[in-house]
């Protein structure tokens, strides 16, 4: 159960709009991050809110990312956690975490990475 947990909101977002309107490419930027990061998708869930964001999830192998767009604030919260039980995945979070990072074009974030577990194995 060891593992990186990083939760973060993304302020004053300037990537391409429709990352925050549309869950289809909310949703194939999250598979594209974990994907390229080596992080195994093995289940999703994305809901589309009328005339406004979208939210989503997806199950890793490794355990799971879930992200939320606020459109109206330019704004996303998303949440990030890998265990490291068969390897140490930190560096794979942090490359999805990049990724979306870079997709997402914040102006300002906020980020608070939690130690799960017993840190000291």
């Amino acid at each position: 159960m060891n593992g990186l947990h990083i939760l973060a909101d993304f302020h004053a977002c300037d990537g391409e709009r429709r990352l925050l309107l549309d869950a289809g490419a909310l949703a194939a930027l999250c598979r594209r991050a974990c994907a390229d990061a080596g992080l195994v998708v093995v289940a999703e869930a994305f809901h589309q809110f009328p005339a406004a964001g979208a939210t989503g999830a997806l199950v890793l192998a490794e355990s799971h990312l879930a992200i939320h767009t606020w459109p109206e604030l330019d704004s996303v919260t998303l949440d990030l956690y890998v265990c490291n039980y068969s390897q140490d995945n930190r560096a794979a979070a942090e490359t999805a975490y990049d990724a979306l990072r870079n997709e997402l074009k914040p102006r300002r974030i906020t980020r608070r990475d939690v130690v799960r577990g017993d840190p000291g194995k």
